[in-house]
């Protein structure tokens, strides 16, 4: 039997168990946070920094590597958009960005990940139910107004690394209407378990389809060594009378033309 086989099993137990423990401190410090900072502005932005500490942790200890191209200057306010491929791209994205993210109603229900997400000062918007769409919208203009950078997956769900998904248009519009920036990325897959990202690991780092987080993390613990690639492109400052889907397919076409699909 190979080494790895022998290995990979006892790397999956570890981890789970690293990852309930990192678990375990995060919510404790985020309690604290939760009792000691006052204000819902500065409580969601300590929020957020004590989750960046987190997830950048996260990261390392499952060998997650980063290389970042172009990270935008300074603080200004603004919408990050970007591909989704799956929770890692998730850990990743918030320890380089410190943002608010959006997800889903879905996501908050989910149990440990909806505690996770809250206390990460996460926004949520309703997938299934779109009458509430023009409330969702205006809470992430104000709080672009209110100066975060917040992080949306314009594509509304991962996907398998075959292809950029088409974008959602109604929340890109934020950011022209909060008078601020998007911030476009590409987040690509460089190599796992030092090879090419392939269809033999594939299902290994995206969270696709029916496959579920339980599932998908696991895999994801087996794994000796990821290597990500984020990188920025040029800001863009859309203008409240723009046709949104100008605007959406614009941004998505800048992100394909650095995305990186799975090798078949």
């Amino acid at each position: 039997m190979p080494v790895e086989a022998i290995i990979t099993p006892f790397r999956v137990v570890y981890r789970v168990f690293v990852f309930l423990a990192v678990a375990a401190v995060y919510f404790i410090s985020a309690f604290y946070v939760h009792l000691t900072v006052k204000g819902v502005n500065p409580r969601r932005r300590a929020f957020s920094d004590n989750a960046a500490k987190y997830t950048k942790l996260i990261c390392e200890l499952y060998n997650i590597k980063i290389e970042v191209h172009n990270f935008p200057k300074g603080n200004d306010p603004g919408l990050i958009v970007g591909n989704h491929l799956g929770f890692i791209d998730i850990l990743v994205m918030h320890s380089l960005t410190k943002a608010l993210f959006i997800t889903s109603e879905e996501m908050r229900k989910t149990p440990l990940l909806g505690i996770i997400t809250e206390m990460a000062g996460c926004m949520y918007v309703d997938r299934k139910n779109r009458s509430n769409i023009k409330g969702e919208l205006g809470s992430i203009i104000s709080t672009l107004q209110d100066g975060f950078r917040v992080t949306l997956y314009p594509e509304a769900t991962s996907h398998n690394g075959e292809e950029v998904l088409p974008f959602k248009r109604t929340l890109i519009s934020s950011a022209a209407l909060a008078g601020t920036a998007i911030f476009p990325y590409c987040f690509n897959f460089k190599s796992v378990n030092g090879g090419p990202f392939d269809m033999k690991y594939r299902d290994y780092v995206c969270w696709y389809g029916d496959i579920t987080f339980f599932t998908s993390f696991i895999r994801s613990c087996a794994l000796k060594e990821v290597v990500t690639e984020v990188i920025f492109l040029e800001p863009y400052y859309p203008k409240p009378e723009q046709d949104r889907g100008e605007v959406a397919d614009e941004i998505r076409r800048r992100i394909v033309e650095k995305f990186k699909p799975v090798q078949k």
